[in-house]
């Protein structure tokens, strides 16, 4: 696959891309409450992260409304949409990006399309009931991620008789299904979930063959940024797995990832293109 269509842009993926992420939840593992006020989403604060990470290199902003950490419950189908909305139309309105919605709810796929969202990152893979009949409805891509159980329990006893094949087969079942519903081939992408449901373990073996995840040619994004697979390697804490996700990254554009995730945009961006540069030399 040599783009990847996001309703009216589209990624070429010759290069690998870097999403930067946009929590607005006062939750989230890494960043969660970091535009909030007294309880309340302060959007222009939101806006000038994402302009900030858009100037590091950007080329995708991940919004997100309801925090998938690790024991995270889930929130009401209203409580995300004014979450996510107000920053979609701000951010769409100010800069010249992709706008991906990290998202599982149905309704929140559609009244983002209408306000120029053009991705669903969704971890559930469209498998919530009418996801893929509304991402169907719009022309924004769709990434399917694989996750064995839900947020809430996923890491309590994650077991797998082999993680690399179950991982493959499922999200090969979603995408069948996806094009089942009419979603095409160029909006499709794949993440394999590290950390969704996965013991260190698990992660390293996915990272370690991830060039091998091969369904229908479709692009791998890749999420490690701060997560507990780091920590766990390295025994470090999350405001100090920068360097460990780093060489993850690092690792992943080797491997053939094409979307890479990540809090700190700048730094990554610069170990894409000088592991890119590496790559692409000629002899």
């Amino acid at each position: 696959m040599d783009q990847l269509r996001c309703a009216k842009r589209t990624l070429k993926l010759d290069r690998a891309h870097v999403m930067g992420i946009l929590n607005v939840t006062p939750d989230s593992f890494s960043d969660g409450g970091s535009y909030h006020e007294g309880g309340q989403l302060i959007t222009n604060q939101a806006l000038v992260r994402a302009a900030e990470m858009v100037d590091e290199g950007a080329t995708v902003i991940d919004v997100g409304g309801e925090s998938t950490r690790p024991g995270a419950d889930p929130v009401s189908v209203q409580e995300e949409l004014d979450r996510v909305l107000p920053v979609v139309e701000l951010i769409a309105k100010e800069l010249d990006v992709v706008i991906s919605i990290d998202t599982s709810t149905p309704e929140l796929m559609l009244e983002s399309s209408k306000l120029g969202a053009g991705l669903i990152n969704d971890v559930r893979a469209l498998s919530r009931p009418g996801a893929i009949e509304a991402a169907s409805q719009t022309d924004m891509a769709v990434c399917l991620m694989h996750m064995q159980g839900a947020p809430l329990t996923m890491q309590d006893h994650p077991v797998y008789k082999n993680v690399f094949e179950e991982v493959s087969t499922y999200l090969q079942e979603r995408v069948t299904l996806c094009l089942e519903a009419g979603i095409e081939l160029d909006r499709l992408c794949l993440d394999p979930g590290f950390g969704f449901g996965k013991t260190l373990d698990h992660n390293l073996q996915l990272m370690k063959h991830l060039e091998n995840i091969q369904i229908n040619n479709l692009p791998l994004l890749v999420g490690t940024s701060r997560k507990s697979m780091i920590g766990q390697a390295l025994n470090k804490s999350v405001n100090e797995r920068l360097y460990g996700s780093l060489a993850t990254v690092a690792m992943g554009v080797m491997k053939g990832a094409k979307i890479i995730r990540v809090h700190d945009v700048a730094q990554t961006v610069d170990v894409v293109k000088m592991t890119e540069a590496i790559m692409y030399v000629e002899d």
